[in-house]
């Protein structure tokens, strides 16, 4: 019995090596166990669910493949990738997670998050952040040509990628105020999340007892996991592209 976590992939065309090493991580990592959750900004961008580039229909299939071995598949929108809808949940066999999410993980309750709600000293993000998952923006942007999208798309990551770059890099990491209002909040000791790609296991404090958080990794030079097991403390964990 055995859960993963994954998230940050920011899949695309441009980096060949990281969808490569998915499609090697999955028959080896995720065929055949409980679960694997992907929390957040598996693609680099998402633009809505009627674009079907050759990359993201292998992907689809790949995600496909590993469900008809049994393995649940659970999805959640990160930044990058927040207009993934239903029906390509459903073409991959996958469920769409709320974020955030509480799960029972083999006994212990845990959050998971994507983790960019926790950056909340990055004010203009988190304004950003707001109308972007504003459903009444989101359905007039997917009533667009896809045309148009695309080149939304491409505007914003070059209008995003300039602001992060004059930005200090405390403010881009998570509050840790917020990360333990946050377990309060939903009661759990233990939190999962990405987005900073910063991977780490931290220890805090919540709801006056001990807790931990714990970071996946972006996938940039290596891939890095989250493994549960039953009655095990879960593991943060990488593996070189050029080991799979």
């Amino acid at each position: 019995m055995t859960t993963r976590f994954i998230a940050d992939l920011h899949l695309e065309e441009a980096r060949r090596d990281v969808t490569d090493a998915f499609l090697a991580f999955l028959p080896t990592y995720a065929h055949g166990i409980d679960a694997l959750y992907i929390l957040g900004d598996f693609f680099e961008a998402w633009i809505g669910d009627d674009e079907r580039t050759p990359l993201q229909e292998e992907v689809s299939n790949a995600l496909l493949r590993t469900r008809e071995t049994g393995t649940r598949l659970y999805l959640m929108h990160g930044n990058r990738d927040f207009l993934i809808g239903q029906d390509f949940c459903d073409r991959v066999g996958a469920e769409l997670l709320e974020d955030p999410t509480v799960i029972d993980l083999y006994g212990e309750l845990t959050l998971l998050m994507h983790g960019d709600s926790l950056c909340t000293a990055d004010e203009e993000y988190q304004t950003f952040r707001a109308n972007m998952r504003n459903p009444q923006w989101q359905q007039a942007f997917l009533q667009r040509p896809l045309a148009d999208r695309q080149l939304v798309a491409k505007q914003m990551r070059q209008i995003s990628q300039a602001k992060n770059q004059g930005k200090k890099q405390d403010i881009m990491d998570v509050t840790p105020e917020e990360v333990a209002a946050d377990m309060e909040r939903h009661q759990v000791q233990q939190l999962i999340h990405g987005h900073t790609h910063r991977p780490a296991v931290h220890d805090l404090t919540a709801n006056g007892q001990p807790a931990k958080r714990y970071v996946l990794g972006d996938w940039a030079r290596k891939v890095w996991f989250i493994e549960a097991e039953p009655n095990s403390t879960p593991e943060l964990l990488s593996v070189e592209f050029d080991a799979l």
